[in-house]
């Protein structure tokens, strides 16, 4: 799997829409990075997230 992704390969893999990943980007919910006008995602840092966020829920 590639280490930095789109928004929309990130809303794939989260089975979300694109408009939920902005939302969340937005209100700096979740780790991402800007390039210029870009926003992508390096998904050790999605991973890493994605273990807290199961945590908190348990």
């Amino acid at each position: 799997m590639k280490q930095i992704i789109t928004v929309s390969e990130l809303a794939s893999y989260l089975q979300v829409s694109n408009d939920s990943i902005y939302a969340m980007v937005r209100e700096k919910q979740i780790p991402h990075i800007r390039v210029r006008r870009r926003i992508l995602f390096n998904m050790e840092m999605i991973e890493e997230w994605m273990r807290s966020k199961a945590h908190l829920s348990v």
